[in-house]
């Protein structure tokens, strides 16, 4: 979507194409699946921490803290489908 604009300078008329929306798909996108990712992060960095010392406490809680950690994840997965779907409607 394209929107014209006309600027008044001095005399003369000059139309200019602004593209509001062209350059804007692409900063929600990065932002769709940055924010994602340090969410994730984030979240990684803590469960990974508890988990390494629920893991050092009793080893037969392994299994469990590989999926909690890998919850997280899902988040990434999913800014990036997101990321992806917001590029798409760009073409």
């Amino acid at each position: 979507m394209k929107t014209m604009c006309c600027l008044c300078i001095g005399r003369r008329f000059v139309r200019r194409i602004v593209c509001m929306v062209d350059f804007g798909i692409p900063i929600g996108a990065g932002i769709a699946f940055g924010l994602g990712a340090l969410g994730t992060g984030i979240a990684q960095s803590k469960i990974g921490a508890a988990g390494a010392g629920t893991i050092a406490e009793k080893p037969e809680t392994f299994g469990l803290m590989i999926i909690l950690v890998a919850i997280p994840e899902t988040l990434v997965i999913l800014g990036f489908v997101v990321a992806s779907m917001i590029m798409i409607m760009l073409v």
